[in-house]
């Protein structure tokens, strides 16, 4: 069962830190291995050369796994990173950036995702890629 765009803001109003919130982040969509989020542009997160800062897009990129992992696993239960790795390919200025976390092996106790950082405009490169694992405890 995978979740309502819905179910899974509610889970980000429900879950994260205040600082994670004051981000803007919205779920755009939702599948059973996968979820994007919106990255609105912001002044307050564009670094020294007006590009959005690196800081914003990895945690981006590590909200929007969890939303995928809720929304393979059937709603949000305990995870934890253990390990994220962020190559960034360019900048972005002035635009939201869609975050897509897609699971590329889901398991028991731990789970693995690539996450592609884009600007929301037409023909937009990569701006950033990530690869992610959690762990499930208990």
């Amino acid at each position: 069962m995978t979740l309502s765009t819905a179910e899974a803001d509610k889970i980000l109003a429900d879950n994260f830190a205040p600082w994670v919130l004051a981000l803007g982040l919205s779920v755009a969509e939702t599948g059973e291995q996968h979820a994007v989020l919106r990255l609105p542009w912001s002044d307050q997160l564009a670094r020294e050369g007006g590009g959005l800062s690196g800081q914003a897009m990895m945690a981006a990129a590590d909200t929007a796994c969890v939303i995928a992992l809720s929304a393979a696993r059937g709603g949000f239960g305990p995870m934890t990173t253990v390990q994220q790795s962020t190559t960034f390919q360019r900048p972005v200025v002035g635009a939201d950036v869609l975050v897509t976390a897609r699971i590329t092996k889901l398991g028991r106790r731990m789970a693995f995702l690539d996450i592609t950082l884009a600007a929301d405009t037409p023909d937009a490169a990569p701006a950033a890629h990530a690869s992610t694992v959690y762990a499930f405890p208990g």
